[in-house]
């Protein structure tokens, strides 16, 4: 079984492989720590399962996510975020992903959920599951931020994070023109004025 795990973060990677080895001794497991890498990797061979960070430096996870299935790849894939599964559980889903899972989840909640994409199946967890059932088409009771793409949601994290536009386009390879026009739209779509109120939205509503 060969098993990829895409996260920036060195002690979280060497956590899920501690956790993984344990049920899983016989595992080939091999570690990356950006989209360029993941994509590198998904070309290269094939893999059982792969295990995503969301937030990984450059290209976002749910942005690899679309391009590993716009690629025609079908290796299930289980998304991990730091961020509530509100903020990111129905993307990832709709992008094609296997299941999510938060990092505050307990160990044996992860070995299900990989015992569970490893047979064939989803993952959903019972607090996405209610999510899901209450999930409907009118936007009326959704917040602001719910109904902005992928990428906008990813401006506005990286923007209520504290990073300048120029820091922005250099993390995610796009010009400053780029940013600022996303920059502008966010505070349309929002109803914001500037970066500050944009800022606290974020920070607000658990977003970064």
């Amino acid at each position: 079984m060969n098993i990829l795990i895409a996260d920036d973060h060195a002690i979280v990677r060497k956590g899920l492989i501690e956790l993984i080895r344990e049920a899983y001794p016989s595992a080939n497991i091999t570690e990356v720590v950006n989209s360029h890498e993941v994509l590198d990797q998904v070309a290269k061979q094939t893999w059982s399962i792969i295990l995503m960070d969301i937030s990984m430096p450059g290209r976002n996870g749910v942005e690899t996510l679309k391009q590993i299935r716009s690629n025609g790849v079908k290796t299930p894939i289980l998304m991990l975020s730091a961020h509530p599964e509100d903020q990111y559980a129905l993307r990832v889903l709709k992008a094609g992903a296997s299941g999510f899972l938060n990092k505050d989840i307990a160990t044996d909640e992860l070995l299900a959920a990989i015992s569970k994409i490893l047979s064939g199946k989803k993952y959903i967890s019972a607090a996405v599951a209610e999510m899901l059932a209450e999930f409907q088409t009118d936007t009326s009771h959704k917040s602001a931020h719910e109904l902005l793409s992928d990428r906008e949601m990813q401006m506005l994290q990286l923007i209520g994070s504290g990073k300048t536009v120029s820091e922005i386009a250099e993390q995610i390879s796009l010009s400053v023109n780029t940013i600022s026009t996303y920059r502008t739209r966010l505070l349309e779509k929002l109803c914001l004025k500037n970066n500050a109120e944009l800022i606290k939205y974020a920070i607000d509503h658990g977003l970064v």
